[in-house]
């Protein structure tokens, strides 16, 4: 299965990963961490801590979002853009805003994602992977 921005695609295949491997999950939760001054999601979930096996990328963004609440921070918006040959973004560009949306307690217009191909060029365009960069803006609660 393919899991990107907490949602099934259908896709032949996905990304990887110790967890469910939502590469856009992921990088969006990096981004909300990194914005709050705190440690990263590979030192919070470690690949080499079997709890984390298999695990939801939805339940760790909210693990890292309740982090980020503690240190009194709020979601401002965020933007992702995700580049990739396949699966095609746009025709669940709409659910995936919804999805992260609720995730991080905040209203669709406040979340944005792009799907960008490669044209080609790279690695990534033959088919080896997803990448997704995210920027996250908090303000104080």
């Amino acid at each position: 299965p393919c899991k990107l921005g907490g949602l099934e695609l259908p896709h032949p295949s996905g990304p990887l990963g110790h967890s469910d491997g939502d590469a856009v999950l992921h990088a969006l939760s990096d981004a909300l961490l990194g914005a709050a001054g705190l440690d990263d999601l590979g030192t919070l979930f470690s690949d080499k801590d079997p709890r984390w096996k298999g695990a939801d990328s939805a339940t760790l963004l909210s693990e890292c979002l309740a982090r980020v609440h503690a240190t009194g921070w709020h979601v401002v918006n965020a933007d992702l853009v995700i580049a990739t040959e396949g699966p095609r973004i746009a025709p669940h560009r709409a659910a995936m805003r919804a999805r992260i949306a609720e995730l991080l307690h905040v209203t669709p217009d406040a979340i944005n994602v792009k799907g960008k191909t490669l044209e080609g060029l790279g690695a990534l365009a033959h088919g080896a992977g997803v990448a997704v960069q995210a920027v996250c803006l908090i303000g104080k609660a």
